[in-house]
């Protein structure tokens, strides 16, 4: 992908901060490190790229300074693990680091983030940021402690020659449910050796479990997983066991994956390297970001995605209004409590966020831009044929809670789904378990049936 130069302003803002935040070629403060922590996968390089390219221009600009990237190759779950152990003695805390929107509440609880507020007042492309974006980076005191990367939403991805083959008209657009598991059924009886429809279950897949399955459908009920306005966890909910049941359907009808596979955290690779190209998966629930592992420069290079993809928007339960639902996480940069150089890490942080670098890593890895600059231009606005798609999806989605308990509630519905595709407990009695465990992680008073 073409990268672009910065505008003369932006230029001219970069100089400014650089100079405000740390003066480079002073050689009575001696040589100055700065160690930076990140997520890097075989299918996920774009963020390395970014970093790359950000200590490549920050050193030049500031003499003596060393930025030591420290890529952390894992999962997601496993990435946070990781991070988390690191955090958590000053001798091996990043100075910078990339941090999971859920998670920033419970790091923030934990004293492992700055807090950012009194440098983001004197950033002049802070402005540009969505003002809806900026609340991911939000604890509970009111304070920005983590400055957004990217967003995304969730959506029905589907291979158009499988539903056709199966009698499917396009585009495809299920209303319901039952929509979903008629469809499914078409291409199973089309194919036997298609997998007709994959959404995420079990404790492997960790939080896609929640947020590429899971929470669409129990969204879609018109339940949800925590009220806020008596701040309490949602428990007894009708819309969570039906959630369980439209998943065990899926599983027991052997209409998605098999549970073996669905419990393998690296099922997603066979998603996007396997299945989908070689016309082997009927469709999936998947993120904005899917298109970066197919184009150009992709993990997963399939040049005829473009003609073979097809999206839609996943639809509530019955139809009812809004119609359609998605879920949207995404990561933020944020510094470490611990560093001894705090201003000289926000300026990293905010060299790697410039126009160019948001720029060049939103439209490599896919993302739903966060600053305005962004969005507006136009190699972001073609850099894949759905992009106006998953963008209107917007107006349908939600967010995970923002509490820092959120992280052991999403582990106690990844094991109520993995109960009910693996057989092991009913719907209900997986409901019940998970109620229970609700409870016992946060206290009944805590809790709210609805």
């Amino acid at each position: 992908m073409a990268r672009r130069p910065l505008t003369v302003l932006s230029l001219l803002a970069a100089t400014v901060l650089a100079l405000a935040s740390c003066t480079p070629g002073n050689p009575a403060e001696g040589p100055r490190t700065i160690k930076v922590a990140y997520q890097k996968t075989d299918a996920f390089t774009a963020l390395d790229t970014m970093f790359q390219s950000a200590k490549k221009e920050f050193e030049a600009a500031h003499q003596g300074v060393t930025v030591e990237l420290q890529p952390i190759q894992a999962n997601d779950d496993d990435y946070g693990t990781k991070l988390a152990l690191a955090l958590r003695s000053p001798s091996t805390a990043p100075d910078v680091f990339y941090e999971d929107t859920f998670k920033v509440r419970s790091d923030v609880d934990a004293g492992y983030l700055l807090n950012l507020d009194s440098r983001l007042g004197g950033w002049a492309d802070w402005e540009k940021f969505d003002d809806a974006a900026k609340e991911a980076g939000k604890a509970d005191d009111g304070g920005t402690y983590a400055v957004p990367l990217g967003t995304d939403t969730r959506a029905i991805w589907y291979n158009k020659k499988v539903l056709q083959a199966a009698g499917v008209a396009l585009p495809w657009r299920p209303a319901t449910w039952q929509d979903i598991l008629d469809t499914a059924r078409k291409v199973k009886a089309s194919d036997p050796s298609v997998i007709p429809f994959n959404m995420y279950a079990g404790k492997g897949t960790g939080e896609g479990t929640v947020m590429q399955g899971f929470y669409e459908l129990l969204y879609g009920t018109g339940a949800s997983l925590y009220d806020q306005d008596s701040k309490k966890w949602v428990v007894g909910s009708t819309g969570f066991t039906d959630s369980l049941t439209f998943l065990k359907t899926l599983y027991s009808e052997n209409l998605a994956v098999a549970p073996a596979d669905a419990l393998d955290p690296n099922v997603w690779k066979k998603v996007f390297g396997e299945w989908f190209p070689q016309g082997k998966l009927g469709a999936t629930v998947e993120g904005s970001y899917s298109p970066s592992f197919w184009q150009k420069g992709g993990s997963y290079e399939w040049p005829g995605y473009a003609e073979e993809m097809g999206v839609a928007p996943f639809p509530t339960q019955k139809g009812q209004a809004p119609g359609a639902v998605s879920m949207s996480g995404g990561w933020t940069l944020a510094v470490g409590a611990e560093t001894k150089q705090a201003d000289l890490a926000f300026s990293f942080l905010t060299t790697a966020l410039n126009a160019k670098n948001s720029l060049d890593f939103t439209v490599a890895s896919s993302q739903i831009a966060v600053r305005n600059d962004v969005a507006a231009d136009a190699g972001y606005q073609s850099a894949n044929p759905f992009v106006k798609d998953v963008s209107a999806l917007v107006s349908v989605t939600h967010y995970r809670p923002a509490t820092s308990d959120y992280p052991r509630i999403s582990a106690a519905v990844q094991e109520a789904t993995e109960a009910v595709i693996t057989g092991s407990k009913t719907p209900e009695q997986a409901a019940a378990d998970y109620d229970a465990a609700v409870a016992g992680i946060v206290g009944g008073e805590k809790t709210v049936r609805k």
